[in-house]
């Protein structure tokens, strides 16, 4: 039995997909771009306002299905240009400090949903 998550405090869906969702005791959430979930709209400033964006809309989401980043196993990040790994990595690690921060893939692609250049999923439990 699956269980959608959704929230108002994370942007809506942009296709025909949920937020997250909640299976067997694990939390997928879907990819998330930097886009304010107050006004729909793309985070346009630099790319650490981006990437901290979509941190805190994946904290939302994960709030909503009753979990939070320590409960967070797996995340799935991918970036239109690597050269912004070192800023990622700041970013990413002020949400996992310490040594039990998550399994991770990050992968430069050709382009993401709406031109942006970043997004992250994540897997969680409850």
């Amino acid at each position: 039995m699956k269980n959608i998550i959704r929230t108002d405090q994370a942007p809506a869906a942009i296709g025909p997909y949920n937020q997250a969702v909640r299976t067997n005791g694990l939390i997928y959430t879907a990819g998330q771009i930097p886009l304010d979930p107050a006004t729909g709209k793309l985070v346009e400033k630099s790319f650490s306002d981006r990437v901290y964006q979509v941190m805190h809309n994946l904290e939302a989401i994960l709030e909503a299905a009753g979990s939070d980043f320590t409960k967070v196993i797996k995340t799935n990040i991918y970036v239109t240009d690597l050269g912004q790994f070192a800023e990622l990595n700041r970013i990413y690690g002020e949400f996992f400090p310490g040594d039990d921060a998550p399994a991770r893939a990050t992968v430069q692609v050709a382009g993401l949903p709406l031109g942006t250049d970043v997004e992250i999923d994540m897997v969680a439990y409850k």
